[in-house]
């Protein structure tokens, strides 16, 4: 027999966990329905965007494979921005104007997943031959925008409010001297017309778990800034390097100081900052020592004045420690061009939490440490409150700490991704037209 001060306890718990059953967020049933009938159609076109990537600014084929779609669906889609593609599906009542953004394409990657749809597909990038891979998701993320296109136009008569599609180009960056992605649309007036109050995006990433999303309110992904230095010597032959001025000797020096600036200078305790040069070229021949080397890298911070002081520190480095040499430096550092931090709107996040949680259980949805990739999603965020969450792509039984990561040719999306990302994507749209999570 139970003794009398244990029945309360368990009377307690029993009403706490009836009160924990009714707080636990449900999905919605035409967002169920939706899944189950969209399925196969998602897989299908992202395996055919994946079987045919295109890099940025060059995403002609998906585009015209997204117009057809959303044609097909009695919208009326848009071109902006070469290749990016627009519609707005206007619901049957009054209600919230609300975008969706998903970008599509490809990067300078030969792929190497073994996959039956592998990319065969081979482009021109800085001027050298190179494989083309949807190494990073874009093609599901397509893929997933288009059946939550079909899935809204199917309840248009019942849904309150607008839905801006955005498929996006060129979110990798257009090739220079080229405009492109976000920043292109933007300037081309996405918003001019239509102005939402909130946009939503996703992205598949590698460092999740299949079955589980990663969100956090507030900063999210890194500013990034793109950057060149040459270092100009003086030719010489390789026998003789003392008639001359060795650039790619002063080229190393300069990589090697350059970490200082992170490990040094910068107070990486309070946010943290990267600087990594990911190109080098100079010279020809196994002989000749050139006139002159060429390096690119990137920058990522997410705090402006920190971005400043790592700007500062690298001329300062480049040009110093080319002098120790006797050669010069010039360096180009392209803040114009680049992504302010991701970051998601508070409120928002907040409010839309349980949608997400409804969608994979509260325990699968987790707040990541920040990360420092970059997304043009960002330029949105500037503009109207915005979310941008991710969804896991690494299968079961792979441990995603040690699983390819995006951008590598090995990068293997769990389909199961899509189907997380159709519904999330979807109850987080309906949820917030209809003016709050279920």
């Amino acid at each position: 027999m139970l003794s009398v001060r244990i029945l309360p306890l368990i009377a307690a718990l029993a009403i706490a966990s009836h009160a924990n059953a009714q707080e636990t967020p449900s999905q919605r049933s035409e967002v169920t329905a939706a899944a189950q009938r969209l399925d196969a159609k998602i897989t299908a076109w992202r395996r055919d965007f994946h079987a045919h990537p295109e890099l940025s600014n060059r995403e002609e084929r998906t585009s015209a494979k997204v117009v057809e779609h959303l044609r097909a669906l009695g919208l009326e889609p848009v071109t902006m921005a070469r290749h990016g593609v627009v519609a707005i599906i206007t619901g049957g009542k009054p209600g919230p104007k609300i975008a969706l953004r998903a970008d599509m394409d490809a990067l300078p990657v030969t792929e190497q997943t073994g996959l039956p749809f592998a990319s065969k597909a081979t482009s021109t990038y800085r001027g050298e031959n190179v494989g083309v891979m949807h190494a990073c998701g874009h093609d599901a993320h397509t893929g997933i925008l288009m059946g939550v296109a079909e899935a809204l136009v199917a309840m248009k008569d019942e849904l309150p409010g607008s839905v801006m599609l955005i498929f996006q180009p060129a979110e990798e960056g257009a090739p220079p001297p080229e405009e492109g992605g976000a920043a292109l649309m933007l300037k081309e007036g996405l918003f001019k017309d239509f102005k939402p109050e909130a946009v939503f995006g996703l992205h598949v990433f590698s460092s999740v778990q299949a079955g589980q999303i990663a969100v956090r309110g507030g900063p999210l992904m890194a500013a990034s800034d793109r950057f060149a230095i040459k270092v100009s010597g003086r030719q010489t032959h390789g026998s003789a390097p003392w008639n001359g001025i060795d650039p790619i000797v002063a080229a190393a020096d300069l990589i090697g100081t350059a970490q200082t600036i992170v490990s040094r200078r910068t107070n990486i305790a309070r946010l943290p900052a990267v600087v990594t040069f990911g190109a080098i070229k100079g010279g020809i021949r196994y002989n000749i020592i050139p006139d002159d080397v060429e390096m690119v890298g990137t920058i990522r911070t997410f705090d402006p004045a920190m971005r400043q002081q790592v700007f500062a520190d690298l001329r300062n480095v480049a040009a110093h420690t080319a002098a120790a040499h006797g050669a010069t430096a010039q360096t180009d550092i392209y803040e114009n061009d680049g992504n302010p931090p991701t970051v998601n709107d508070p409120a928002l996040t907040a409010r839309m939490l349980p949608s997400l949680q409804a969608v994979v259980g509260k325990d699968n949805v987790y707040e990541p440490p920040l990360q420092m990739g970059s997304e043009d999603f960002s330029l949105y965020a500037l503009e109207v409150p915005s979310l941008f969450f991710f969804v896991g792509s690494t299968g079961k039984g792979i441990d995603p700490a040690t699983a390819p990561s995006n951008h590598s040719p090995k990068f293997l999306l769990d389909e199961s991704s899509l189907d997380i990302g159709f519904r999330s994507l979807l109850q987080v749209t309906l949820d917030y037209l209809h003016g709050a999570a279920p």
